[in-house]
């Protein structure tokens, strides 16, 4: 993972917290942004997440009232990148169509 931040934003008040991982291929990166994209917060409110590909950078955008909400959405989104890697890994790279 290439740059992480953490800013409260002063206008809002809210959190914000930016995560951008490099992929070796914007193929790689399209296919874990589709993998990780049906994952919903579970909460209404407090918290927005917002994916997005430019390149072969998947780049995740968090904003959230409270620190705990941030740090779980954040914590549980890992998780789940883990896992993709893990199985890109075992799969090897995507075929070109």
């Amino acid at each position: 993972m290439a740059a992480l931040e953490s800013e409260t934003n002063n206008g809002t008040g809210k959190l914000e917290f930016s995560l951008d991982v490099p992929f070796p291929s914007s193929r790689e990166a399209i296919i874990a942004l589709q993998s990780l994209s049906p994952d919903r917060e579970p909460r209404k409110g407090g918290i927005s997440k917002q994916l997005t590909v430019s390149g072969s950078t998947l780049s995740v955008r968090w904003s959230a009232d409270e620190a705990r909400i941030l740090r779980v959405s954040v914590n549980s989104f890992l998780d789940h990148l883990s896992l993709v890697l893990e199985t890109m890994e075992m799969f090897g790279p995507p075929v070109s169509q």
